[in-house]
């Protein structure tokens, strides 16, 4: 059992977080949100679980390495530079980053890297998402991972192949593109779906979200298999040893 340090404690998904550590025997450290110093949480904690705002990031990285303690980053919204200090931070303490905690969507992106891979680039790819209407972020995280995952199958680079956006006369859709729509509404948890359209046939690999727990559970379970790691970046494919 691992004594778990929330920090975005009074957010929604703070609250989630909370409840499945108490409900699933491990210990609840307590909790941070702005303004409150994550440093004297690490310092009590055996494994910090992230779910603030990008801005917090590098003080909650420096508090996990002062500290010499593992985190959890399910923050999305991260940016090229919050990667560098991720992969700084690793070389220090255990780290691992996800744009989805759930288990559910982490087998979805082996799945879509499979099948990017095994299909290759006369299958199109779109992703699209749906969020409740307070999202501030698109596309989302995980929208972002599956794009990643379907990358990765085909051993291109995403930034340099995806379309988003599109509106007016775009024009044909480039070969080997991979497309994003977001979706915003009412009070979505989160809806993704993987579309790979082929000559006359179309594969659709979907995940819903019904409840924000299942990110809670997902990473708790990454928690406490993070503690006792060794320095280095980790993935939620490790978590279920895919």
């Amino acid at each position: 059992m691992a004594n778990i340090g929330v920090i975005g404690s009074k957010g929604a998904m703070g609250e989630a977080l909370r409840r499945v550590i108490e409900a699933s025997g491990h210990d609840y450290a307590g909790g941070v949100d702005k303004g409150d110093d994550v440093g004297d949480l690490a310092d009590v904690s055996d494994v910090l679980v992230d779910f603030s705002a990008p801005a917090a990031l590098q003080a909650n990285l420096h508090a996990a390495i002062g500290a010499g303690v593992p985190i959890v980053i399910g923050t999305t919204g991260l940016e090229p530079g919050h990667h560098e200090a991720i992969d700084h931070a690793a070389r220090a303490v255990p780290v691992l980053q996800t744009g989805n905690t759930s288990l559910g969507v982490t087998l979805l992106a082996h799945l879509v890297q499979e099948a990017a891979a095994r299909l290759g680039p006369d299958w199109d790819i779109e992703i699209v998402e749906m969020h409740h209407r307070r999202k501030v972020d698109a596309p989302s995280g995980t929208a972002i991972l599956l794009g990643e995952a379907a990358a990765q199958g085909r051993g291109i680079d995403l930034a340099a192949n995806r379309e988003s956006g599109r509106d007016g006369q775009t024009g044909a859709r480039e070969r080997g593109a991979i497309g994003f729509a977001a979706l915003r509404g009412g009070t979505v948890a989160g809806e993704h779906s993987v579309i790979l359209a082929g000559e006359q046939e179309r594969i659709t690999l979907s995940h819903s979200a019904e409840n924000r727990e299942i990110f809670a559970r997902g990473a708790i379970k990454a928690a406490d298999w993070l503690k006792g790691r060794e320095p280095g970046r980790y993935t939620m494919e490790q978590v279920l040893g895919l």
